[in-house]
């Protein structure tokens, strides 16, 4: 399985669009081997993305369950994704001339 995939069912608050679909890309990168599809894959590319987040929203919608929340496995999930994401970000930025 892939492990950028996160378990996205029975969290508050709910997973988003942006969560659905970045798993349902993880998935079909994973599937396909591209990490980035050819020209001449990349509708098909696109299309199995779309409706994989398609399904997995469905899905998500569907499932019912009895059991509370996993609020601080959540919300450590999703706070470490914006933390590697906020690093991500500053180890792309230009250097200063102080730094």
């Amino acid at each position: 399985m892939c492990r950028s995939i996160k378990t996205l069912h029975n969290f508050e608050p709910p997973a988003t669009h942006e969560e659905i679909h970045a798993s349902a890309l993880q998935f079909v990168r994973k599937l396909s081997g591209f990490a980035r599809p050819s020209k001449a894959n990349e509708a098909a590319f696109n299309r199995a993305v779309d409706q994989v987040a398609e399904a997995a929203h469905e899905l998500l919608h569907s499932l019912v369950t009895n059991a509370p929340p996993p609020r601080d496995q959540c919300a450590a999930a999703r706070s470490g994704n914006r933390s590697r994401q906020s690093e991500s970000a500053r180890s792309r930025a230009v250097p200063t001339a102080n730094g």
